[in-house]
This record gives C-alpha cells, structure tokens and sequence, in this order.
C-alpha cells in the first residue's frame, strides 16, 4: 500500500470514523483516485486537505466511497421469497416484527420491505429501522422521490397503491413512509442493536476484506433472536454460515439457530 494512501486512510478515519482499510483496496483506491484526478488533484495528500476544508467535498467523498446502486424490488425472485415464506414463519411467532434494514442507501430496500409487509399487517403495525454511513443519502431517502427506472421490478398493484407520480419521478406515499425511521450509523464501528427478526444487508458486503466481513456477519448473527433472518444480496452467499449460527433457510436467506 503506498505512504500516500496509508496517511489517507488515518487522516480519513480521524474525520469522520470510516476506516478505508476495512474495504477492499483495489476497489477502493481506484474509485477515489479517479475522483480526486477529476478534480484536479495530484495525490491523496492534497485531496485530503481538500476534504478537510470543504465540506462538499466531503459529501462528494463519502458518496463515492458508499455504491448507492439500488431499486425497489431488486432481484424481484428474492423479495417473493421473503413474502412468502419467511414473512408467513416470522409472523406466526409475533405480529411485532423488529426490522432493521443495514446500508440502505436511498431508501428504496426499507420501502420495499414496508410495501412486502403490507400483505400481512396494517402499515400503522410496522416499524423498521433503516441506517447507513452516508447523510447525503440519507436525506435523499426521507424525501422518499425516485426515478422511474427505480420502479422496473415493482408489481403493478404496489406501484397504483404506495407512489404518485409526478412527471418522471414517483413519490413514495406518507403511510409507507411512516414506517421506516433513518438513522446515520457506521457498521463497521459502531455496535449494533439486539432481537431483530430480520436485518437485510443486501449488496454492500461485497466491498468489504474477508476480516470485515467476518466480522460484520458476527455482530449480525448477534443481533438477530434465535429463528430471525439474515437476508443478504445476490452475490454474496454465506459459504459457512454454520460458523456464525446460522443455517441456510433459502438462497440468500440464513436462519439464526
């Protein structure tokens, strides 16, 4: 690793408690290099007093560093999965379900959660929790608008119910808005909370080195109650779950033991 990204790495940390050396390199320093070249900058030294003096460009860092590639329903398959099976097993242990939605970016995986829960309780009985590194998308997700291409996989009945349009964009309606509360919160530092029945990290572990996510599926494993469910995205199989109790419930889907 180059003494220009290293000094990077502990200044990055002790401004804003992100440790870069949790991702993976490569990814990683290719993605911000090209963004400091863009604007002009000849190494991560100068960046970094950039970021430091500029509060914009450190909202333009921390998008960079956070993959906000996401829409409703993503891998739709999956989603069907979980109101069909896991939903039906959970709720028929509780109406209450604790939900936390870890890394949600702009919001669309918490809605959609909402809108797939709606089957089988009324929007004023559910309540999840959605987090993330990243304020800027964090304040796009309360505002709850979103691109048309966002919409693709939505079923035609949930699209007529839960979003008005307005010209190209869609708006997520107050009452499933009203179920997820947003929060800013830093996975790779900060502890989680306990007795979720679900926590869905879908598409974010990726980024992450082996010991991260070694890591990250210990303290999920901690925080589910025995019988919740971890519901991770499509390219990232748990290949020993048993390691962190679980059991693998459907593809993508790891039973708590």
């Amino acid at each position: 690793m180059s003494q220009d990204y290293q000094e990077f790495i502990i200044h990055i940390k002790k401004l804003t408690g992100i440790d870069l050396s949790l991702y993976k390199e490569a990814q990683m320093k290719r993605r911000l290099t090209s963004l400091y070249e863009k604007k002009g900058f000849k190494s991560f030294k100068e960046y970094f007093r950039e970021i430091q003096n500029n509060k914009a460009s450190l909202n333009e860092f921390l998008d960079r560093m956070t993959i906000n590639v996401s829409e409703f329903y993503r891998n739709a398959k999956r989603w069907e999965v979980l109101e069909n099976k896991i939903f039906p097993r959970l709720l028929s242990g509780s109406r209450r379900l604790k939900i936390w939605s870890a890394a949600c970016s702009t919001g669309e995986e918490p809605y959609t959660i909402a809108m797939v829960l709606s089957k089988y309780l009324p929007t004023s009985q559910i309540s999840i929790l959605a987090t993330d590194i990243d304020e800027n998308v964090i304040a796009r997700a309360k505002m709850a608008v979103y691109h048309e291409r966002s919409l693709n996989e939505v079923p035609e009945a949930i699209k007529k119910k839960y979003f008005t349009k307005e010209g190209e964009y869609y708006k997520v309606t107050d009452e499933i808005k009203r179920t997820v509360t947003f929060k800013k919160h830093n996975l790779l530092s900060e502890p989680f909370e306990s007795g979720y029945d679900l926590i869905v990290c879908r598409n974010v572990l990726i980024y992450f080195t082996e010991e991260a996510k070694d890591l990250l599926y210990q303290k999920f494993s901690n925080s589910l109650k025995s019988g919740g469910v971890f519901f991770v995205g499509s390219t990232e199989q748990i290949f020993n779950p048993q390691q962190y109790s679980f059991e693998t419930e459907d593809t993508f889907f790891y039973k708590k033991k």
